[in-house]
Formats: C-alpha cells, structure tokens, sequence
C-alpha cells in the first residue's frame, strides 16, 4: 500500500507488474553503480594530481571505455527486451475506453456500444458534499467493469490543465 514518503513502489497487483519493479530495481542498481563510480573517480581526480604515462596514450584504455559502457547497455537492454515481449499481450478487450482530455474536463466514449459519450467536469469546491475528494471528484464517473480485459484510449484535444 502506497503512503506518504514511501520510496518504494506500490504493490504489484499482477506478475507483470512485479516484473516490471523487478526491472525498475535492477536499472536503478546499476545507474546508482555508475553515479557512485564516476563521483569518486571525479572526487579521487580533484585532489590528486598522479599522472600515469601509461595511460595518456594506450589503446587499452580506449578499449576498456568503449566496451565497458556497451556491456552494461546489455545488462539493461536484454531485461528490458524481455519484457516488451512479455507486455504485448494481443487479446480482446471486453470494453474500449476512449478518454479525450480537453482544457478544462474530460470526454469518455465507449467504442463499443453506439452513441455512448459524456463529460466529466470537475465539481466546484463549493458544492463538494463532506465527503468528497476536493479537485477529484467529477459530476460524471467512469463505470468499468471488474476483472475483465479494458483498453483505454486516451488522447487530447488540446491542452489538459484540469489532469
């Protein structure tokens, strides 16, 4: 469950998700690897002046730090590879959801039934009841069906400020 400060991802509610924050995980260690790396080489080269002859014109170094840096592009590209092949699911979606964002509120229309479409403008702070959600709660919500396979277009007309 999500709380306030909470660092960590909310909990995956199915296995691709969870694959997904595994992902996350794994390209955050090795970006954190290589921003510690380059900090304390940069650390290490501001108060050192030690110059190695060796190292000014060899092609080993060359070497290590071209091929280095495709190495790790590996490490992160083959997971993620994996799971674009794993997130194109090609299945039929009981409902398709079309959301057009305009300046101020939202149009819906649902592709699958004829003629069904209507907008969702934001309730004034006003006229919110005691329980109600001030800047969420619409005069018009979205009804989904549960544990059923939904494709959700969304699109803008213009800009959208009221999201």
């Amino acid at each position: 469950m999500s709380t306030w400060a909470n660092l960590c991802l909310q909990d995956s509610a199915s296995p691709l998700m969870e694959q997904l924050i595994f992902f996350h995980d794994h390209a955050l260690l090795i970006l954190v690897m290589i921003t510690v790396l380059v900090g304390y080489l940069m650390f290490m080269l501001f108060f050192n002046n030690y110059i190695n002859r060796f190292l000014l014109h060899g092609q080993l170094i060359e070497m290590i730090w071209t091929i280095l840096p495709a190495i790790i592009l590996l490490f992160i590209a083959l997971p993620s590879l994996r799971l674009l092949y794993l997130l194109d699911e090609i299945n039929e979606p009981s409902v398709t959801l079309k959301s057009i964002g305009h300046q101020w509120y939202w149009s819906y229309e649902y592709s699958d039934f004829n003629d069904v479409e209507f907008d969702s403008y934001m309730v004034p702070t006003n006229e919110l009841e005691n329980d109600g959600f001030r800047l969420l709660d619409v005069d018009n919500r979205i009804v989904l069906p549960m544990n059923s396979q939904i494709r959700i277009l969304v699109t803008a007309a213009d800009v959208v400020h009221s999201w």
